[in-house]
């Protein structure tokens, strides 16, 4: 049997060989975990997941993570002390593609089978499913195994993997009021999206210590996720220039090769005068720097993803979204129309972006320095700053 060892949450951290792929979990018995959380693929859906497990195991509920072998919880997760264990993945594709073969029959009976076989083995009181793809089988599995379940929407408009991981779940937890249509109103609960409580405790200072920026001059964080953003890297790189001559920006950029955007962005930077060269930081990621750069943002550029935007509600800042459009539901553009409609926001479609369009919506913001405050302060009146807290009420009071 293993033996609690204290991870960076204080959780039981899995031995070497635990994180296992689709034949189990490496040939040991574990202890029962009270709580298995399931999702990934985004930030979006595993940053709320690592916030309500840092409450549970504050409370002493043991918790453990299933998610893809190659998404950003894979990563995350055990760097945040919680055992992790890997299950192949598919995905449910709205149009006709040749993936949807395999995906339909290999990846996804193999996915439900590993998740049998490791629900069997954690032996958990309740499943937690965060969305995205990897999350569906573990709730089936979960359903199959009759065990309760939660399921999380963070999108204005649920997700497809959502959609049919909902007929299986005891309560459904929405972020907002809006997303409760999609559901059956009687398992509903409005809990909000919860936030890295690390991002709460950004230091301004940290920022202008990290970057070298001027404690005066308005920052503009230009972010695309993750992987970057091509057309909004391209398109902010084409009127940087001018955009400088009125703030100081970091761009987080990503690092994609085939674009070469990262590239493209730092031979601009170069060619830029000194003294403006100096206001402009290019990064493809950022850490532990990103409290610090929220603490210190003016302006928030980006796409409005569920985790970008409710970072921006929940820490009061102004944003110009730019949505990426085609996702299901066209969920970005849904997500930031909500919070332009309550006046924290303003929203530029892609189909609209042009360097010249995005330099004029960028620069009339910066032109008001107070409405840029009133439209963080409407922001903010959206999130639920308690959120990790309401979904872990919600899972112990299942368990």
């Amino acid at each position: 049997m293993l033996e609690p060892r204290p991870g960076s949450h204080g959780c039981v951290r899995a031995p070497p060989g635990a994180r296992a792929s689709a034949g189990g979990l490496g040939g040991f018995d574990s202890p029962p975990m009270t709580v298995v959380i399931a999702g990934g693929g985004t930030g979006g859906h595993t940053s709320p997941g690592l916030a309500v497990a840092a409450v549970l195991v504050g409370r002493g509920v043991a918790c453990a993570w299933i998610g893809s072998r190659h998404g950003i919880e894979a990563r995350r997760v055990p760097a945040a002390g919680l055992p992790y264990f890997a299950i192949p993945t598919g995905k449910l594709r709205r149009y006709w593609a040749w993936q949807n073969v395999a995906d339909l029959a290999v990846n996804v009976p193999a996915a439900l089978v590993s998740a049998v076989r490791l629900l069997r083995r954690l032996r958990p009181r309740v499943v937690f499913g965060t969305g995205g793809f990897v999350a569906l089988p573990v709730v089936v599995a979960g359903a199959l195994l009759r065990l309760p379940i939660v399921v999380h929407e963070q999108t204005a408009v649920a997700g497809l993997a959502n959609r049919i991981a909902s007929r299986f779940a005891s309560r459904i937890a929405v972020t907002w009021e809006a997303s409760a249509r999609d559901f059956p109103a009687a398992r509903v609960v409005t809990t909000g999206n919860p936030l890295r409580a690390e991002l709460r405790g950004g230091s301004r200072a940290d920022a202008v210590s990290r970057f070298g920026l001027d404690p005066v001059l308005p920052l503009v964080y230009v972010t695309g996720g993750a992987q970057g953003a091509h057309r909004i890297n391209r398109a902010f790189g084409a009127i940087v220039d001018q955009v400088l001559a009125h703030a100081q920006v970091i761009h987080q950029c990503g690092d994609n090769r085939e674009t070469r955007d990262r590239e493209w962005l730092e031979a601009r930077r170069a060619g830029l005068p000194p003294a403006l060269a100096a206001r402009y930081h290019v990064r493809p990621y950022l850490d532990v720097e990103l409290p610090g750069v929220f603490a210190a943002a003016s302006l928030v550029i980006g796409r409005a993803g569920a985790g970008t935007v409710n970072e921006c509600c929940q820490l009061g800042l102004p944003a110009l979204y730019i949505p990426l459009p085609g996702t299901s539901g066209d969920e970005q553009t849904a997500n930031a129309r909500l919070v332009e409609r309550a006046g924290g926001s303003a929203v530029l479609p892609q189909a609209s972006l042009t360097p010249e369009a995005l330099l004029g919506g960028v620069l009339a913001l910066l032109a008001g320095p107070g409405r840029l405050k009133e439209m963080g302060e409407r922001a903010r009146s959206l999130a639920i700053p308690d959120a990790a807290e309401r979904l872990a009420d919600v899972l112990t009071e299942l368990i």
